[in-house]
């Protein structure tokens, strides 16, 4: 379940709130009778509170919207996608160790930090 911390996307707003952001997006595809999504619901909160000023971090329920996840050929979840500048950069499926979608998110804030013009 969504919470205070992780943003709700959708059909509707994934292009807006997921491709266009300026930062990087990790989306939680979920759905509400997954036992594993259930499970790291916790983990994606903490997350999103952990990188809150560096990472926006939502779920996308993918009982209710069906497009999205068709179109990143969603199989199986949770799945979960970093997307950065527009494009899916990133992804890891099933039941994560904390540690696992730590070293994901910090290596690629790595790589943007790194990627990002410098004023020399």
């Amino acid at each position: 379940m969504p919470s205070e911390h992780t943003q709700v996307f959708s059909d509707d707003n994934f292009e807006k709130e997921v491709l266009q952001s300026p930062v990087p997006v990790l989306v939680d595809f979920w759905a509400p009778w997954c036992g594993p999504c259930l499970a790291i619901s916790d983990l994606i909160d903490e997350m999103a509170q952990e990188f809150q000023d560096q990472i926006v971090i939502g779920k996308l329920n993918v009982d209710d919207h069906l497009t999205v996840p068709s179109k990143y050929a969603v199989r199986s979840i949770p799945y979960l996608a970093l997307f950065s500048g527009g494009k899916l950069v990133d992804s890891l499926v099933g039941a994560v160790a904390k540690a696992q979608l730590v070293a994901m998110l910090t290596k690629h804030l790595k790589e943007d930090a790194e990627a990002a013009p410098h004023d020399d």
